[in-house]
């Protein structure tokens, strides 16, 4: 049984959430950063897969810089599970073909040839909702990836994949049989969130958005949406349910998506101590000085602080 943490992508160096001058030191070079990341967690979501298939050879880098345990898991591909995105920023069709599976397959093969792929994550938007038609599209993603071999999980958000009873019967037997995990999702409720979801394969996973309720819909920057630090009450309920699956699955991954101002980085460490995951680390100063409720995880558990400059 293993547990990886960490956050939804790890390179965030522009706006006002950046990371760098937070958690990372201020002139960090980009080609550091997941070497630096890694020294504090075990796993992370790649977010650039969603936006392109990743190229080989950068995948092979990062497999290079990460260590033996580590676990990266890759988003898909946009034009797989947003086509209307897609298409708003491409000017193209989303219309699939055989070939962008082999690319994005391609892409992320070095990281499965080095050992250190978890599963593949097939996103979906809250409009994504069981119309005639969705599930069969679902149903044909799921079990095109899965005759590749790799691991998939999937997150839905819209309440009817798991309240329509004409529909999640059809879903939970679906992952079940094709061995897929259902993204367990934290994030503010709203009238058409999604319900509880069952555990459906050997696999947990987990998706921390936070709950930044007033600006999820209504925001000047689509960082301002993530702008949320959950609290200690908050943070064990969730280690309470990560803990949970993590004693009936095989493997289990926990992600923090709150990313503004590295918040998700805060909460992930967290997490790490209250799942006894030691942080042997320096936590960099930058990073206390902006979160000093850090503290406290120093104080349960013997990691160092770096000196300053």
């Amino acid at each position: 049984m293993a547990i990886y943490v960490g956050t939804a992508g790890w390179s965030y160096p522009s706006g006002a959430g950046r990371w760098d001058g937070v958690f990372y030191p201020e002139r960090l070079p980009d080609r550091d950063k997941l070497p630096f990341y890694a020294r504090y967690f075990n796993a992370v979501e790649i977010n650039s897969s969603f936006y392109r298939p990743p190229n080989p050879a950068v995948a092979r880098a990062w497999a290079r810089k990460a260590p033996p345990d580590f676990r990266f898991t890759a988003k898909l591909w946009q034009k797989f599970t947003h086509p209307k995105m897609f298409a708003e920023s491409t000017g193209e069709a989303a219309t699939v073909q055989e070939e962008d599976f082999q690319q994005f397959l391609r892409g992320v093969a070095p990281l499965a040839e080095a050992g250190k792929l978890g599963p593949l994550l097939a996103q979906f938007p809250p409009s994504f909702k069981p119309d005639p038609g969705a599930l069969d599209e679902l149903t044909d993603l799921v079990r095109r990836l899965r005759r590749e071999g790799f691991d998939l999980a999937v997150e839905l958000r819209h309440r009817g994949w798991t309240d329509d009873s004409s529909v999640a019967p059809a879903v939970r037997s679906l992952f079940q049989e094709e061995g897929v995990a259902w993204v367990i999702i934290d994030e503010p409720k709203f009238r058409t969130s999604i319900g509880e979801v069952p555990l459906t394969s050997r696999l947990g996973y987990f998706r921390f958005h936070g709950r930044n309720y007033e600006q999820w819909w209504h925001h000047e920057a689509a960082e301002d949406r993530y702008n949320y630090l959950y609290s200690a009450a908050e943070q064990r309920e969730l280690a309470d349910e990560v803990r949970d699956v993590a004693q009936r699955a095989l493997d289990t991954y926990a992600f923090y998506n709150n990313h503004y101002r590295a918040k998700a980085v805060v909460n992930a460490l967290g997490l790490r101590q209250a799942l006894g995951q030691p942080i042997t680390a320096p936590l960099p100063p930058s990073l206390l000085v902006e979160y000093p409720e850090l503290e406290q995880v120093l104080q349960q558990q013997p990691a160092r602080v770096e000196a300053g400059p």
